[in-house]
């Protein structure tokens, strides 16, 4: 039986392009650039100056804010620069820049742990010490995740859903790193003490499915899960709905109904951090679209420069319209090859031709789509006219900060009617209410 959630849209997935690609290891670049914020929460004060000598894995920035997490050098050799550099939020971002030596000299401190000698306490501490975010995209600090859950959550979800278009890194993941997810996911199950734990996959990726079935143990304690396909089945609130069936209220989080979620990369990050005393260095990323060359899924430092990964990949065979990291649905759009891999890094799309025919914008013709369509049970088209009319009080009763963005609404309207951009300018509009009456 396949389980899912109400609403959402079946996109045309386009994974045909790299899901039977297997994951290449891509070479150290020249030099990485290291944003002090590649988190949600507050950004990292640089922990090394221009001209310092840095090892790999070393920690180079870090903040005593409750929501961050560090950042690590991940080639060794000289700090070039400290100073804004573009990011991929379109943005300037005070930036570590260092030069490669080639040596990849780990920092000394860096060992493996005892994680079965090891406090909860000093397990959260070392997932901490180790930078380690969501690797879904979002980028939330996973220690924060962990110990916000703590005497709430009686189930841990893997999320290895990966329901946007054209991504197939978790695929490749699963397939190719399976032990790393299994392991990482038993870690996270201990931290909360031995809760119920699933790993879930969607039913368009049958093969993984048999993989890791195949390397599951009864004494791991680990279900399996099967998703029926659809977009948007790896978002949180409908991942949660898909297995247990339980609703996150509006305005909580997931350990508010008893669950934690936790991307299958990160899974595999937490097996690094205590197997090899590794943190978050690295990441495998999709490089797809019709407009690249060879489509290929790729596993790179973090901080490579994403042309790096467009030229491994044979460069450009058409101009791109339209580059993207992340998914079509949720990605940021680049207006710039030079900005680097960061931790939420997933994918890197060139997409030119069908792939990014303009359309039109007309009037709503009530059809109810876009509400049919909503995974949250929200209204888009109203919320969309409420924001056009400029009433924020009508906006915060549609509930207007549940929306996850994630787009179906848009891709559903025959009008072509921006919904996402408006419901995201309606978002901040109430935000900036809220915070004008405190």
């Amino acid at each position: 039986m396949l389980h899912t959630f109400k609403g959402g849209i079946h996109p045309d997935g386009m994974k045909y392009l790299t899901n039977d690609k297997p994951i290449e290891k891509l070479a150290p670049p020249p030099f990485v650039v290291l944003p002090v914020s590649m988190h949600i929460g507050a950004p990292c004060t640089p922990l090394v100056n221009k001209g310092d000598h840095v090892y790999m894995a070393q920690k180079i920035a870090d903040s005593d804010g409750p929501v961050s997490a560090p950042v690590h050098a991940t080639i060794s050799g000289i700090v070039r620069d400290v100073l804004p550099y573009p990011h991929p939020n379109g943005t300037d971002v005070l930036s570590v820049i260092i030069d490669n030596d080639y040596k990849d000299e780990l920092d000394p401190s860096v060992k493996p742990f005892d994680v079965g000698r090891m406090t909860t306490v000093e397990i959260i501490s070392a997932i901490r010490d180790g930078g380690i975010v969501g690797h879904g995209g979002a980028a939330f600090p996973t220690h924060l995740k962990i110990s916000s859950g703590l005497n709430k959550v009686d189930t841990v979800l893997i999320n290895a859903a990966e329901c946007e278009p054209y991504i197939t890194s978790d695929h490749r993941i699963l397939l190719e790193r399976t032990a790393e997810v299994i392991e990482g996911a038993k870690v996270l199950k201990r931290v909360f003490g031995e809760v119920r734990t699933f790993i879930c996959v969607e039913s368009n990726k049958q093969n993984a499915f048999d993989v890791i079935s195949k390397r599951l143990l009864p004494d791991d304690g680990i279900t399996l899960f099967p998703l029926r396909t659809k977009y948007p089945q790896g978002a949180e609130k409908q991942l949660i709905y898909s297995v247990t069936k339980r609703e996150v209220p509006s305005g909580k989080l997931p350990a508010d109904a008893g669950c934690a979620v936790f991307n299958a990369d990160t899974a595999g990050a937490v097996y690094r951090l205590f197997s090899e005393g590794l943190p978050d260095m690295r990441r495998v990323v999709t490089v797809s679209g019709s407009a690249i060359c060879t489509p290929k899924n790729l596993e790179v430092r973090i901080g490579t420069p994403i042309d790096a990964l467009i030229n491994a990949c044979g460069g450009f065979k058409k101009q791109p319209e339209r580059l993207l990291m992340g998914g079509p649905m949720m990605g940021n759009a680049l207006y710039s090859l030079d900005v680097p891999v960061i931790k939420g890094t997933n994918a890197v799309l060139a997409l030119c031709g069908k792939e990014t025919v303009p359309f039109k914008e007309s009037s709503c013709i009530r059809c109810g789509k876009c509400v049919k369509a909503c995974p949250i049970k929200l209204l888009p088209t109203y919320i969309y006219q409420r924001y056009r009319k400029g009433s924020v009080e009508d906006l915060d009763k549609l509930n207007v900060l549940d929306c996850i963005e994630c787009g179906a609404c848009a891709y559903v309207c025959p009008a072509k009617i921006p919904l996402v951009s408006g419901i995201r300018a309606a978002k901040q509009r109430v935000q900036d209410a809220r915070r004008a009456k405190k």
